[in-house]
C-alpha cells in the first residue's frame, strides 16, 4: 500500500551518526561518555565512578573504552601531568549521548514550542545555505560515497550537525 505525500508529513529526523553509534554500541561507553562530560578525569577515576554506579570492570577494561572512545573522536585528552615514574591523562568528553523518548502527553507542548521556533529556524537555514552553499557542498562532496548516493540527505545531515553544534554551544552560555 502506497501513501501519497499528503496523506502522511515528516515530524523528525532520527539521526545515526556511524562514527558515534559504532562507538557506543558498548553500553558502558555511554557511561563513560556521561563521567566526562562534566569534567575531566583520569581513566582511574572513570573507573571510580562505575563501580559507584555497580559496573564492576577491571581499570584496563574501562582504559580500553576511553580509548575507543578517544579514537572515534568522542573524548578528548586535555591534560597531562607527569609523576611517580608516568604521565597521568586527563579525558573529557567533546560528545554528549542523549538516548530518551519523550511521553505521548509532551505532544502539545513541544508542538507549541516548534511552531514558536520555527520561523527563526527557517531564517538561520536560510542564511546557512546561502552564506554556505559552497561549503555545505564540498562537505556533502566528500561524504558521498559514489554517485548513486546522491539521494540521501547529506545536506540535512550537514545542517542539522551545524545546528546541533551551535545548540550545544548556546546552552554552554546560557
Amino acid at each position: 500500500m502506497s501513501s501519497s505525500a499528503g496523506d502522511h508529513h515528516l515530524d523528525d529526523i532520527a539521526i545515526r551518526d556511524t562514527r558515534v553509534s559504532d562507538a557506543i554500541d558498548e553500553p558502558m561507553r555511554a557511561m563513560i561518555l556521561d563521567i566526562l562530560a562534566d569534567q575531566a578525569r583520569t581513566a582511574g577515576e572513570v573507573h571510580d565512578r562505575l563501580t559507584e554506579r555497580g559496573i564492576e570492570r577491571t581499570e584496563n577494561t574501562v582504559r580500553h573504552h576511553i580509548n575507543e572512545l578517544r579514537d572515534s573522536g568522542l573524548v578528548d585528552v586535555v591534560r597531562f601531568e607527569e609523576g611517580r615514574g608516568g604521565t597521568t591523562k586527563y579525558y573529557h568528553a567533546n560528545t554528549i549521548v542523549l538516548s530518551y523518548s519523550l511521553p505521548d502527553t509532551a505532544d502539545a507542548a513541544v508542538e507549541e514550542m516548534t511552531d514558536a521556533i520555527q520561523p527563526e529556524i527557517t531564517e538561520a537555514l536560510n542564511q546557512l545555505t546561502g552564506e554556505y552553499e559552497e561549503s555545505i557542498e564540498e562537505i556533502m562532496r566528500e561524504m558521498q560515497p559514489c554517485d548513486h548516493c546522491r539521494n540521501q540527505k547529506y545536506e540535512t545531515y550537514v545542517l542539522l550537525t551545524v545546528l546541533r553544534r551551535a545548540f550545544v554551544r548556546a546552552q554552554r552560555e546560557s
